[in-house]
């Protein structure tokens, strides 16, 4: 396989650049992340229908990862009890050398032949879970080894690379290649493929929430109630959807039944 991740940047001398010619630059090569993000689309859209698949038989998703991607991916699953009301362990992080650690680059565990695997099986995984493997070289000891255990135990994977033909697409049932060339600094993938992989993360979790009707209209109606932001947030959704149009009336009322959603299914029964 060829590493276009560990190509050389196409511009030399970054030291010699003024702070205008750097971002400039930077920004230039940013805007090749939603194109290529375009053209993996038809291998993400194959990898979410086998997600949503997986979530609706009450299976788990599991993203595994190492280094930069794996950081993101935490940071994407963290949100999502809070913001589609999901239950918590639905979509899950094995973090080479652990969530604990999240805030240190322990780039060494990516090495690890072993750990991704002790975790899953701590997890209890089965074959009713999805496991997706984040490596932007597509090499990466930690995810490889696990994708491979997994598919000896007959539990479906996907990954998100960012180099064609790697090794650990070929362990992958669901593969999402997004070729974002070689980075700005050269081998810097939290970069380019930095980028892609949050917008990928963004595209899979939104659209799994949608397709499993954590959504309706266009409105976050499952949102957990945390803070004074989100209250007054389900408190105006509510009022635009329903013949409630005083504020303290729809606050209570939101308040009593612990969600917009909770909240427009009574008044949607006392209505009929």
């Amino acid at each position: 396989m060829i590493k276009i991740t560990e190509q050389p940047s196409k511009y030399r001398h970054l030291e010699k650049m003024t702070i205008q010619e750097i971002t400039s630059y930077i920004n230039k090569e940013d805007k090749k992340v939603a194109l290529a993000v375009q053209k993996s689309l038809p291998q993400l859209n194959k990898l979410i229908t086998a997600i949503v698949s997986k979530l609706k038989a009450d299976g788990r998703m599991f993203y595994l990862g190492a280094g930069s991607g794996g950081r993101l991916s935490v940071l994407d699953a963290i949100e999502l009890p809070t913001t589609y009301g999901i239950p918590k362990g639905m979509v899950n992080v094995i973090l080479a050398g652990g969530i604990d650690h999240l805030i240190e680059a322990r780039e060494e565990m990516e090495d690890d032949i072993n750990e991704g695997w002790q975790k899953l099986t701590e997890q209890a995984i089965s074959d009713r879970d999805i496991v997706v493997g984040i490596s932007a070289s597509g090499t990466t000891p930690f995810v490889l080894e696990s994708l491979k255990r997994c598919r000896e135990n007959n539990i479906t994977t996907a990954c998100i690379v960012s180099n064609p033909g790697s090794p650990i697409a070929s362990q992958a049932d669901f593969p999402v290649e997004v070729i974002t060339g070689p980075e700005f600094v050269s081998g810097s993938t939290r970069m380019k493929c930095g980028t892609a992989q949050k917008m990928i993360f963004d595209i899979i979790s939104t659209t799994t929430m949608i397709q499993l009707g954590r959504i309706e209209d266009n409105r976050m109606v499952n949102v957990k109630l945390i803070n004074d932001k989100i209250i007054d947030r389900g408190v105006r959704i509510l009022m635009d959807k329903t013949e409630v149009k005083d504020y303290d009336d729809a606050k209570n009322l939101l308040l009593k039944h612990g969600s917009v959603k909770n909240a427009l299914d009574v008044l949607s029964i006392k209505e009929s």
